[in-house]
């Protein structure tokens, strides 16, 4: 009993690592994605942040990162000093460098080093304006929020995080399903994909915030997600190259 259940991580180990004993491909495909972002998106206005120096030190030197703070304001909410009340998106593109065997990796394996404990992974389908279905993963996460130098103090936020990956044509939400493509690619088509993944979270619950009373519910954080990739996917992916 006890050796059949060893078969299936046995299993799914030896076919993960036989990624690393493929033959080197002969050509790269670029991803189907952008890496310059817009300074507007639909109604959300986009605010560059750099890299975190953890994501710099863990990914290869060739990595590239598409990062920002995205912001809306709400309709008739204002703080006490006359500023609007904002929505929150944070966006995060990475785009693995040319080497396979040392590409980028789901976003559960960083989540924890930024605070996020996760309760939850599920998958949901997003529906762009021309008719076009995405499905991503979604996390469900506590995040610890530091407020001090010593990260002693903080506060928790709920946290909804939507995930999947942009490859030069196809789309894929699932960390195995993309490694066994790249094992396809090599063996069938002579060629390694350029990988990127893109990951938006939205705070939800009671959310501090400069001199306004702050509530999201967990509904409208995915409500809000999905309207916010509608507009950016519609022009941030070459949807031409993307297998139908």
């Amino acid at each position: 009993m006890k050796f059949r259940l060893l078969i299936l991580p046995l299993f799914l180990a030896g076919t993960l690592s036989a990624v690393y004993l493929l033959p080197q491909a002969g050509a790269i495909a670029q991803s189907a994605i952008s890496m310059s972002l817009p300074n507007f998106s639909g109604k959300w206005v986009l605010k560059r942040i750099p890299p975190s120096q953890k994501e710099l030190e863990v990914l290869a030197k060739d990595t590239q990162f598409a990062k920002a703070i995205c912001l809306k304001p709400r309709p008739g909410e204002w703080t006490s000093d006359g500023n609007p009340v904002c929505d929150r998106v944070d966006l995060s593109i990475v785009l693995s460098g040319y080497d396979l065997n040392n590409s980028i990796h789901r976003p559960e394996r960083c989540m924890p080093a930024q605070g996020h404990t996760i309760l939850s992974s599920s998958d949901v389908k997003v529906n762009l304006k021309d008719g076009k279905e995405v499905t991503m993963r979604r996390l469900l996460s506590v995040q610890r929020v530091t407020t001090s130098d010593d990260r002693k103090q903080g506060f928790d936020l709920n946290c909804v995080t939507y995930y999947f990956f942009v490859g030069h044509d196809q789309l894929v939400y699932d960390h195995l399903t993309r490694t066994f493509v790249d094992m396809k690619d090599r063996l069938v088509r002579g060629m390694d994909q350029r990988w990127a993944y893109v990951s938006s979270s939205m705070w939800f619950g009671k959310i501090p915030y400069a001199g306004a009373d702050l509530t999201v519910t967990e509904a409208e954080a995915d409500q809000k997600l999905q309207s916010f990739l509608t507009d950016l996917l519609e022009e941030q992916i070459d949807w031409d190259q993307i297998k139908s």
